[in-house]
């Protein structure tokens, strides 16, 4: 199972982004999703997540800014930045708890990251 993570970049404050992550490999079952970014000098933290049933949970500072959704069918889950804010600068990770058949267990697994830097 691998998560590659796509979508980041410089962008000015007030600007929008949007990050992509695909689960690949073999799977049974993706839940949940969700990404977490860790800024410089600082520690990783929880930005937003989603269920296979569509609930959400986002932290305090991005509540009202960000969208998390994903696809099922494509084994996909999206971040919707918008009103960024130079205090979102960070590395944005992916991840997900995966069921596979081979090991009949469940695992989280990480994207690689990547930066969004939010500056003028």
């Amino acid at each position: 199972v691998q998560l590659q993570a796509c979508g980041g970049g410089l962008v000015q404050p007030g600007g929008s982004l949007r990050l992509s992550c695909v689960v690949s490999g073999s799977s049974f079952m993706i839940n949940p999703m969700g990404w977490y970014r860790q800024a410089p000098g600082k520690q990783r933290e929880l930005v937003a997540a989603i269920t296979g049933s569509g609930s959400t949970v986002y932290a305090d500072s991005v509540k009202g800014r960000f969208t998390v959704f994903r696809d099922n069918v494509k084994n996909m889950v999206y971040l919707q930045m918008n009103s960024l804010k130079p205090e979102d600068t960070a590395v944005y990770y992916c991840n997900a708890d995966v069921f596979t058949i081979a090991t009949m267990s469940t695992r989280r697994y990480w994207g690689q990251g990547t930066l969004v830097t939010v500056s003028s």
